[in-house]
This record gives structure tokens, C-alpha cells and sequence, in this order.
């Protein structure tokens, strides 16, 4: 008996018009491109012939496919939006629907985008007032779970590790010796001889001394370290956030029971408290040396009498104004930094924006808070 050949079905799209309204596409075959298939505008002569509302496909007798029969369905996709016929995909396979469902939506995010682009300034501008007091609500209710933190840690209450605190310590604090003594030199530097320039005029180049202390510890060394950490160490608290929350790490820990306030917001808030003082401090110390650099070097005053003046210039109250501002500087650089990476998305693009929104948020705070202080001290003549 000889045995019959195996005969591979043919590669065909019937169209059949199941009612008034509706075409029924039948697809049979192995759809790939290395053999002839049918094309666009094979089918595209049924729809003259065929006036429907409704496309539908029949999809039992197909066999493997390929790129060619996905390139078919979108030309058919693209034609019935433009016809306005309603077409629908359940008689094809899964793997075919998932494809023409992802490149729907593809589709869909470009037409969104460019509607975005064209969108009048007047609705720009509301959806900017809208965004902002949504943003509004949420920093009042991060600020009223970051208060409730600290009422659980003066109870004894709260949930988090002691060498994640000492290592964040460790992170914002000594490490950022380096860049706060460099800005800060270079800041005294700055502010001695630009001062001194003008003082010799009256022949006052004493008095850089009082320009340069007073300066220095109560206002520019707080607002130079906030500002450095805010760029260094609010965009890594935001980065390390953001990047747990893109890893469903910070879903974890709610469902373990845990409050990542408590975990991860805490630790990262009480080193900044503890630090910031203490740079404060430190940098206000490097940019009187600054001072006295060139006060040795340009205008020819002794260090012993650069010295002598800079105490009589300085009293407690400086300290106390410069080292309370730091801490406020400080606080807002945490809450700034975990508060934009609490609020992260769930890609790598979202903590890029995570961390350029801390730096914003966190330098506009301290800078609005400066001014405040300022003024608040002023008045009450401290």
C-alpha cells in the first residue's frame, strides 16, 4: 500500500457574512513568512462587497503563525477605527490577543502624550493647582505619621533596627566631612575677602573677623550644609526608598506588620537630627579658618589678632541660632528625601524623578525656612 503524502493546509482567509452586520474572517493554515499569505488588500475588497458593522474571526483551523499574521490584524485594526466598525478578537488565539492588546496600548500612551502636548495653557495650569494641592494633603499626612513615629519612639514603641541608625549615622555624618569642608573653605574664602575688599576702604580690615564669625555660625554654615546634604544625602534617602518601593520591599514589611515610618523613615530622620548640629558646627569652625587665611595672606593681620576679635564678635547666641537652624535644615532634608521616595512609582524612571524632586523639595524647604528663621530671630532680638 503506498503510503499518502502529508499535504500542509492551505495558507487562506475566507470571508464569510454570518448576518447583516457582521463578517466573520476564517483563517486557515501556517501563517509565516517564508510562503505567500494573504495580504491587506486581499480582504480589504470584502468590506465593499460586504457592507457590515462587526468583524468577528474564526480561528479553529489555524495552525503556527508568525510576525506576518500580526502585521495582517493591525492593518485590519487601523482600518475598522478609521471605518468605525467594531471588531473583536476572541476567536483568535491567546498569544495573538495579548500581542494586538499591547500594541493597542502602545498606541493608546502616544496618542495620550501628544494630546498632552497639545493641551491649552489654562488646562495646564489646573491640572498644575490640582497636582500641587494633592501634594499638599500628602506632605500634612506624611508629616502627621512621621509625629506619630516619634510619639511610639519616646514610648519605647517603635519598630526599628539600631545598626541601620548607627550605619545611616555613620553615611551622613563622617562621610560628609570631605565635601562640607571644601564648600565651607571655599565659602569663607569667599566671604572674607569680598568683605575685607570692602572694609579697607575705611581702613576697618579688622572687622572681616566679626563679618566672617558672625556670619559663618549663625547663618551660612547651617544654609551651605543643608543645602549639601540635602543634594547628597536627601537624593540617596530618596533613591534607597524609591528603589525598595519598586522592589515591593515596602509592601513587605506592611504586611509583615511593620511601619515602614518606623523602619525606614525613623532611623534616617534621628541621624539627620543628631548629624546636622554637629556639621553645623563644623563647617562654621573651616570657614572662620577660611577668614583667617586671608586675613593672614591679603591683608596682612595677624592670626593671633584675627583671632582676638572673632571672639569678642561671637557669643552664645550665635551658636545657638546657627546650631538650631542646622537641625531644622536637617529635619527637612530627611522628611523631604523619604517623604519623595515613599511616594516613588514602580519603575527606573520614577526614582530618577523620585530623587530630582527630593533635592527640589528639600532645598526650597530650607531656603523658605531660612528666610523664616531669620525673621522670627530678628524680632525676637536674639
Amino acid at each position: 500500500m503506498q503510503e499518502s503524502a502529508s499535504v500542509e493546509p492551505t495558507v487562506k482567509i475566507d470571508v464569510n457574512q454570518n448576518n447583516a452586520n457582521e463578517l466573520n474572517l476564517v483563517l486557515s493554515g501556517d501563517w509565516n513568512l517564508r510562503q505567500d499569505h494573504p495580504t491587506f488588500h486581499d480582504v480589504e475588497s470584502s468590506f465593499h462587497t460586504y457592507p457590515v458593522n462587526r468583524i468577528i474571526f474564526s480561528s479553529q483551523k489555524l495552525g503556527d503563525w508568525d510576525s506576518s499574521l500580526l502585521i495582517l490584524l493591525s492593518q485590519l485594526t487601523r482600518y475598522a477605527k478609521e471605518k468605525a466598525l467594531d471588531i473583536d478578537y476572541s476567536g483568535l488565539p491567546n498569544g495573538v490577543q495579548n500581542l494586538l492588546n499591547l500594541a493597542t496600548t502602545e498606541a493608546a500612551t502616544q496618542t495620550d502624550n501628544q494630546q498632552q502636548k497639545t493641551t491649552s495653557f489654562i488646562t495646564q495650569f489646573g491640572q498644575t493647582v490640582i497636582d500641587w494641592q494633592r501634594s499638599t494633603v500628602e506632605m500634612v499626612f506624611f508629616f502627621g505619621e512621621t509625629v506619630l513615629s516619634l510619639k511610639r519612639l519616646v514610648f519605647g514603641k517603635a519598630q526599628f533596627r539600631r545598626s541601620d541608625f548607627f550605619l545611616i549615622t555613620q553615611e551622613t555624618g563622617p562621610q560628609a566631612l570631605g565635601i562640607v569642608s571644601l564648600i565651607s573653605f571655599l565659602v569663607g574664602l569667599i566671604l572674607a575677602y569680598m568683605g575685607a575688599l570692602q572694609l579697607s576702604q575705611f581702613g576697618a580690615q579688622i572687622f572681616v573677623a566679626d563679618l566672617v564669625g558672625i556670619g559663618m555660625v549663625r547663618e551660612i554654615s547651617a544654609l551651605m550644609t543643608g543645602i549639601i546634604v540635602a543634594g547628597r544625602t536627601g537624593a540617596a534617602f530618596a533613591a534607597q526608598l524609591g528603589t525598595m518601593q519598586v522592589n515591593e520591599e515596602i509592601d513587605a514589611l506592611k504586611t509583615l506588620g511593620i511601619s515602614p515610618i518606623d523602619f525606614l523613615v525613623l532611623p534616617r530622620l534621628l541621624a539627620l537630627i543628631f548629624m546636622m548640629p554637629l556639621l553645623t558646627m563644623y563647617s562654621g569652625i573651616i570657614g572662620i579658618l577660611a577668614g583667617a587665611v586671608v586675613a593672614l595672606t591679603v591683608f596682612d593681620i595677624g592670626f593671633f589678632e584675627y583671632y582676638h576679635q572673632t571672639v569678642r564678635a561671637l557669643n552664645l547666641n550665635h551658636f545657638f541660632v546657627g546650631l538650631f537652624k542646622g537641625t531644622v535644615y536637617g529635619v527637612l532634608v530627611a522628611y523631604a528625601g523619604c517623604l519623595r521616595g515613599m511616594q516613588c512609582g514602580r519603575s527606573a524612571q520614577a526614582v530618577g524623578e523620585t530623587t530630582t524632586s527630593a533635592v527640589v523639595t528639600g532645598t526650597l524647604l530650607i531656603v523658605i525656612f531660612a528666610s523664616l528663621l531669620t525673621i522670627i530671630f530678628h524680632n525676637l532680638e536674639i
